[in-house]
């Protein structure tokens, strides 16, 4: 790790510099004051969302993670096609900072990640990199707060304002048309190979379910720590008990989690208010909490919560 950052110090003082150097802008971020280029061209897009994010506003990548795997240009069905040319793929959890390097970009934007400190240490080396915002960690904040961060890192917050208030609409017209979702628990799990899990406020999932009127299981946020989703022990499932249980599989099918006797034994379940995602682009969209992905899930999945408590 050491030869490395020595590398990627170098790479950042002979190209644009670190966070530090002069900018054209100052962003505010989890790790104090960053300065970004006055029109940056060349931005590597690493956290979720990040890349979804700044093609709405106009920019496009020469970098950027695939978080959901969906493989191509890595980006939803609801952003498909607005890159000219295809960025270069960067992992995830463990960005490879030498490719990353390679790829001299002017900015860096992680917004939606973990927060770590080493994390972000290693990109500023590489160039000035917009992190997590002041007050947020693991992923914890919501498209709007995203859609504002990056809109000012790339001045672009006049066309940010409009997108904002395009789904601001949307979100208008879905509580409007579904005044049964007012007040309304919900739980939002998740189910993987090994176990199940609960998301808490401060999360995307959360923010889209509670823009609609939904409230968090309140059960689910007195658990809640600094993560945004609580472990559920199998033999403690009726935790995911609600007016509505919304699940998402992840790494394994809808037809596993169906037929859990566990899980079908959880009263809302066994009244038929539940949804188990098991189209993907579906629960991608919802997960993915991006301005973009927005009001493709308030027009795909809000129909789905609607026909689960009405049964």
């Amino acid at each position: 790790m050491g030869a490395l950052l020595l590398g990627l110090t170098a790479c950042g003082t002979s190209g644009t510099g670190n966070a530090d150097g002069a900018g054209g802008r100052t962003v505010t971020t989890k790790f104090g004051k960053v300065s970004v280029p006055e029109k940056p061209k060349r931005v590597v897009a690493l956290g979720w969302g990040d890349a979804e994010t700044a093609l709405a506003l106009g920019v496009q990548p020469v970098g950027q993670s695939d978080w959901l795997a969906f493989g191509g240009d890595g980006l939803g069905p609801w952003a498909e096609g607005r890159y000219t040319k295809s960025p270069k793929k960067i992992g995830t959890l463990e960005p490879e900072y030498e490719k990353i390097a390679d790829l001299q970009p002017d900015l860096i934007l992680d917004t939606k990640s973990s927060g770590a400190r080493e994390r972000y240490e290693t990109l500023k080396k590489i160039a000035p990199t917009v992190g997590v915002p002041k007050g947020s960690d693991q992923f914890q904040i919501s498209w709007e707060q995203q859609t504002k961060l990056v809109a000012k890192a790339l001045g672009r917050e006049e066309r940010a304002r409009r997108l904002i208030a395009g789904n601001e609409r949307a979100f208008a017209e879905a509580v409007k048309a579904h005044p049964e979702f007012q007040g309304k628990t919900v739980t939002l799990g998740s189910r993987t190979a090994d176990a199940y899990g609960a998301y808490v406020r401060g999360g995307g999932r959360v923010d889209f379910v509670e823009r609609l009127g939904f409230r968090n299981n309140p059960k689910v946020e007195a658990r809640a720590g600094k993560n945004f989703s609580i472990p559920v022990a199998r033999e403690n499932l009726d935790l995911l008990d609600a007016d509505l249980t919304v699940v998402s599989p992840i790494g394994v099918t809808a037809e596993k989690v169906r037929k859990d006797p566990l899980f079908r034994a959880v009263p809302s379940v066994r009244k038929g208010h539940s949804v188990v995602f098991d189209d993907k682009k579906l629960s991608s969209a919802f997960a993915t909490d991006s301005v973009l992905s927005t009001p493709y899930a308030v027009k795909k999945v809000v129909p789905v919560f609607a026909d689960a408590l009405k049964k």
